[in-house]
């Protein structure tokens, strides 16, 4: 398929090499343009517009946040205004459940389609093709995207025929990851202020009753205390927490344990932890229960 694809973050980039990997004829953006460098090398064609990325039969945004990619869908110039009818965009990005109903809307009135297909996956699943991807939308318009979503990723979900389902399953995921970090960084500084070995700890748990590899490349995470450079930096997660919220708000259900967790963001952020990895959280029991070495990083 003739494709565009917008935004080259860490996630982006591996995306974006899956597709071509696949035999895509992939035309990648970024504002950044040095980004596209490596991708031109593996036989993308590197766009100089937005508009350049919107001719083929479908564009892919994977972006940052609602604002990124509404700068990059409205306007003279943008995938709104740029897509030919009946083409298809596919927002990869977590985005807010609002700005999923409102693309989906003025796609529809522009003639074209859209289906939101976020990934779970950090960014060395991306660059395996070995995403999980949550799609909503139209079943045509899925069944002819579906050879860029399997090239993406290991599994597809189609979760509605309304894209904003895939919208609210992706930031519910990422709520529970979120509240897991919470979880196993109180359990490591609990048996951690015992004096029990945290590494022999967290492999008795990941070995028998927690074997998903959110334990296991969590709790590395937390033990180790690498949390740079980000794979998912900690103002996203920020921002998805903020996202299941406001969700929960419009449909008025009460979510403590995210408002706790919007709590323990703007903590790590106080202690200057805005460029570290979201799983930085997950050390803040360790500095709140007093050990010493807790604060690094941080």
């Amino acid at each position: 398929m003739k494709v565009g694809f917008i935004g080259l973050g860490q996630m982006g980039l591996g995306m974006a090499a899956s597709l071509l990997k696949a035999g895509h004829d992939v035309t990648v953006y970024n504002r950044t343009s040095s980004k596209a460098d490596e991708l031109v090398k593996q036989g993308a064609v590197a766009a100089k517009r937005i508009s350049d990325a919107c001719a083929g039969d479908a564009v892919i945004t994977m972006l940052a946040d609602d604002g990124a990619v509404e700068s990059v869908v409205y306007g003279d110039q943008g995938v709104r205004a740029s897509l030919r009818q009946g083409a298809v965009h596919i927002s990869s990005s977590t985005i807010g459940v609002a700005l999923c109903e409102q693309l989906s809307a003025d796609h529809a009135s522009a003639g074209q389609r859209f289906v939101a297909a976020p990934v779970f996956g950090r960014p060395d699943v991306a660059s395996a093709g070995e995403l999980t991807v949550v799609a909503g939308g139209a079943q045509d318009a899925i069944a002819a995207v579906s050879p860029l979503l399997n090239a993406i990723g290991r599994r597809t979900f189609v979760m509605s025929d309304q894209p904003r389902a895939a919208s609210l399953v992706k930031l519910s995921g990422n709520f529970l990851i979120a509240s897991v970090i919470e979880a196993l960084g109180e359990a490591i500084a609990l048996v951690g202020k015992e004096g029990i070995d945290r590494q022999r700890y967290l492999e008795m748990l990941t070995s028998t009753i927690f074997s998903a590899p959110v334990y296991k490349t969590y709790g590395k995470l937390i033990i180790d205390d690498k949390f740079e450079p980000p794979g998912f930096a900690a103002p996203l997660g920020y921002k998805d927490v903020r996202l299941v919220l406001a969700a929960a708000d419009g449909l008025r259900v009460p979510m403590p344990l995210a408002s706790l967790l919007r709590d323990r963001f703007l903590t790590l952020f106080a202690h200057g932890g805005d460029n570290l990895d979201w799983s930085a959280i997950g050390r803040l029991p360790a500095r709140d229960a007093g050990e010493k070495d807790a604060s690094h990083g941080m």
